[in-house]
């Protein structure tokens, strides 16, 4: 699903990626490790295409992303990545259903087929009665859901999570984790994790370790 060669990465004088190789197949769930400042979430988002690195390729799903435009990019992104982050991000002034629905409506998707798709993902995610509500109006642990079915309701090939129940408490930290993996069973989705939740990461098919901006 995603080969990465030689990436690398500087902030000016700040060396964030050292020439890192990864691997991710289809349908594997695999967490990213390390101690902060490791490299992981720079990593992520040069993997998810929201950062460009220095040097080296990106292969996702049998597709160079080498030479692309940013306007390419941005589509590519839209139809093959979902992203769920530490902070859900979600829209205050939309309902559920409406969050859900912005990245087909952005990728021109038909408006009723996308109404439809969504309030199927969040029944899924056990938020059938909650479509109409605000994030105000949602706990924490249902917010984070609702982003879970946004970055899901364009069927990417990959979905990229950073941090995703760091900002949870650990009962629903546990529930957010067992959904990943009730998705993959189901969906067979890609998952590329970053976290430091040891429970997540060792419930993982496999474990990526950094450090200081290398795989190890």
């Amino acid at each position: 699903m995603i080969i990465g060669k030689g990436i690398k990465k500087s902030y000016q004088d700040l060396v964030v990626l050292k020439s890192v190789d990864i691997q991710i197949e289809k349908s594997e769930i695999v967490s990213i490790v390390g101690a902060s400042g490791a490299g992981k979430s720079t990593l992520l988002h040069i993997l998810g295409l929201l950062d460009q690195a220095d040097a080296g390729e990106i292969e996702i799903n049998g597709r160079s992303i080498q030479g692309l435009s940013a306007k390419q990019l941005a589509l590519f992104r839209n139809r093959h990545i979902g992203f769920v982050f530490q902070f859900h991000h979600l829209l205050p002034e939309f309902t559920a259903l409406e969050n859900v629905c912005m990245p087909a409506y952005l990728g021109n998707r038909n408006e009723k087929t996308s109404q439809k798709n969504a309030q199927q993902l969040l029944e899924r995610l056990g938020l059938g009665n909650r479509l109409h509500h605000k994030p105000n109006q949602l706990s924490g642990g249902e917010q984070q859901r609702v982003a879970v079915a946004r970055a899901l309701i364009n069927q990417p090939d990959v979905v990229f999570a950073d941090e995703p129940s760091g900002n949870l408490d650990s009962d629903k930290a546990r529930e957010l984790h067992q959904l990943f993996f009730d998705l993959r069973k189901d969906l067979q989705q890609t998952f590329v994790i970053v976290t430091h939740n040891e429970e997540l990461a060792n419930m993982s098919d496999r474990k990526i370790v950094m450090r200081d901006g290398q795989v190890v």
